[in-house]
């Protein structure tokens, strides 16, 4: 899948998170993506700001709409997934574009209790799980 741009004033989607992922929403700030691995409920929001690599590169009106929208999403994951742990990260080793991973986590998933970064091979969901699922948290969380 190529570089998505959209009119957010330069932003551009991440080549490998466009195809590591679905299109969800977006929110004021964010887009929300859902991680294409059906073994975790894993939602990514990426703010749609140019050329941001870290949290505190965001004005500060941003870093608190971006809490508010990690706060959002993890509320989702809990209520519909009732995790053990919510496990919330902003590595960009590999992606350096500003995206934040928001994973509801139980015990006994598949890398459990260690990262889900690297774990395995993922999972893909199929073609009409996926579209319900991105239906479903798109009316949740929108």
């Amino acid at each position: 899948m190529s570089q998505s741009t959209d009119g957010e004033a330069g932003f551009s989607l991440d080549p490998r998170l466009a195809a590591d992922c679905l299109f969800v929403t977006d929110l004021m700030l964010s887009r929300v993506l859902l991680m294409n691995d059906s073994r975790y409920p894993w939602l990514i929001l990426v703010p749609r700001r140019p050329n941001i690599s870290e949290i505190h590169h965001l004005s500060k009106d941003d870093q608190a709409l971006l809490l508010s929208e990690i706060s959002q999403t993890s509320k989702y994951l809990e209520k519909e997934y009732a995790p053990k742990k919510i496990n919330i990260g902003a590595l960009g080793n590999i992606v350096a574009q500003l995206h934040v991973h928001i994973v509801a986590r139980h015990e006994g998933d598949a890398a459990w209790p260690g990262p889900v970064w690297g774990h395995s091979e993922a999972l893909p969901y199929d073609g009409e799980n996926a579209t319900e699922m991105v239906k479903k948290i798109k009316a949740e969380i929108s």
